[in-house]
């Protein structure tokens, strides 16, 4: 069998996970273990090796929560076009609650392989051993492979970017702005492979990490007063 350092055939593990596109939906698409180890470990590589903070540049999509819906996101590449016919950022809970996660995050994995400087995709709380070991993608990893292949996308989750910046002007992330934080550089400071912490800046409880959009700047915090911030609405 192959190991995780074989090339797999990536088209073909994409047009795989393509052919339901018109079937019933939860039709599921069974990849080999090996290809989904492969897919890992291949965009953990390519996360680590890109920001933390990405700085992007429009025309983008930008698209919230997935959890698991793998036909509803197979609808939002057929109306925005599927990729490299258009450039996607993802904000993140990939999985977890829909009964495909892994189709769900399978896709957007190989994407980000094929198209690594025109598809991203950031971390939301759901990325996280603690939060999917409890809302469904534990026991559907569980169920469909092994226990195993979660850890593998734990470690891969532990490497995604948390936050993007498109054109300079739009600040984008998962859940909204922590009063932790005061500076870009924070950010751009966390290192990786992380998980999400309890409390701080990037954790996952939200009286830290969800606020309106319209929260009031913290002092001394070096962003443009007319920067936005992206988040899906929860």
């Amino acid at each position: 069998m192959a190991d995780t350092q074989t090339e797999i055939d990536l088209d073909s593990v994409i047009d795989r996970l393509l052919e339901v596109r018109g079937n019933r939906p939860g039709k599921p698409v069974q990849l080999q273990e090996y290809e989904i180890k492969y897919l890992c470990t291949k965009a953990r590589e390519i996360f680590i090796n890109q920001p933390i903070l990405l700085e992007l540049e429009a025309p983008i999509k930008i698209c919230g929560d997935i959890h698991g819906q793998y036909y509803d996101l197979l609808r939002l590449f057929e109306y925005g076009g599927f990729p490299p016919e258009a450039n996607y950022l993802f904000l993140g809970d990939y999985v977890d609650r829909g009964k495909q996660s892994l189709e769900t995050i399978c896709l957007l994995l190989a994407y980000k392989i094929k198209y690594p400087e025109n598809f991203f995709v950031l971390r939301g709380n759901h990325e996280c051993a603690s939060i999917n070991r409890i809302y469904g993608f534990y026991d559907e990893c569980k169920r469909r492979y092994n226990i195993k292949l979660w850890k593998t996308f734990t470690d891969c989750f532990n490497c995604l970017p948390i936050a993007a910046i498109i054109d300079e002007k739009i600040f984008t992330m998962h859940g909204g702005l922590s009063p932790d934080l005061q500076s870009m550089e924070q950010i751009r400071r966390v290192m990786r492979p992380t998980d999400v912490p309890d409390t701080g800046m990037h954790s996952s409880t939200p009286s830290f990490s969800v606020h309106p959009v319209h929260t009031p700047k913290p002092p001394h915090l070096s962003l443009p007063n007319e920067i936005p911030c992206v988040r899906p609405i929860m």
